[in-house]
């Protein structure tokens, strides 16, 4: 169940968007004042899909919570105000607004609104995170947390083996030279000579490859370089 946040001192109001809400399976909690708000976004950072705000607070104004909400985050922001003035409007979207409905709006634009905002924060959730993890047939690179599995088998990498594998991973079927390879992950004039950088690419093959000597993953290109498996 998606969950939303309404920071708004209208009580009715909040009642009633809880209400709809609910009515399309979402799950909306509510605050008064700009400072409960922020707590309430704070204690729930991970679970929250969308943030409804107004502007017209009774302790702070809602573009310092605005301020606040998108120095931590990314989730969708629809600012809500009885003001129909383009300053406003321009004054929020600069801050990262996301949307913006003037008082008094129609409940059904209301939650056109908030399923739209809802369905694109997710599927940009989900394309992040498929840009954090890289996988082949029998490998998984988790970028985020910096781990490498073999099957279920976890791999001890150095910092350096790991953003070796990778950049050559993510860039699958590529074929990429020695002096290019150390640019990326030394990110440094070519400095190691191939001798160097072929018993590198040796002691990652015998973490990685089920057999070193007939390499599955990493794959030489004589006299060229190298190149992860595009059928790995």
């Amino acid at each position: 169940m998606e969950k939303i946040l309404i920071i708004d001192d209208d009580k009715d109001l909040c009642s009633l968007v809880v209400k709809c809400t609910e009515q399309e399976d979402i799950l909306a909690i509510s605050a008064s004042t700009g400072a409960e708000g922020i707590k309430l976004v704070d204690a729930n950072d991970k679970e929250i899909s969308l943030v409804i705000l107004d502007v017209m607070l009774p302790d702070v104004d809602g573009f310092q919570v605005l301020e606040y909400i998108r120095k931590r985050n990314n989730v969708p922001i629809l600012m809500l105000t009885a003001k129909s003035d383009e300053e406003n409007k321009i004054s929020g979207l600069r801050l990262g607004a996301d949307d913006y409905l003037t008082k008094p709006f129609n409940l059904h634009e209301l939650m056109a609104r908030i399923n739209s905002l809802i369905r694109r924060y997710t599927t940009l959730n989900q394309n992040t995170l498929q840009e954090k993890i890289v996988k082949t047939k029998n490998m998984t690179i988790d970028k985020n947390n910096r781990k490498v599995f073999v099957g279920q088998k976890e791999i001890e990498l150095t910092v350096k083996e790991f953003e070796l594998i990778t950049f050559l991973a993510t860039n699958k079927g590529q074929i990429f030279t020695k002096k290019q390879i150390y640019a990326h992950v030394w990110k440094d004039e070519y400095s190691f000579d191939d001798s160097n950088i072929m018993s590198f690419i040796s002691k990652l093959r015998k973490k990685i490859e089920p057999d070193p000597e007939n390499p599955c993953y990493i794959l030489t290109v004589r006299g060229v370089g190298y190149r992860f498996n595009e059928e790995a």
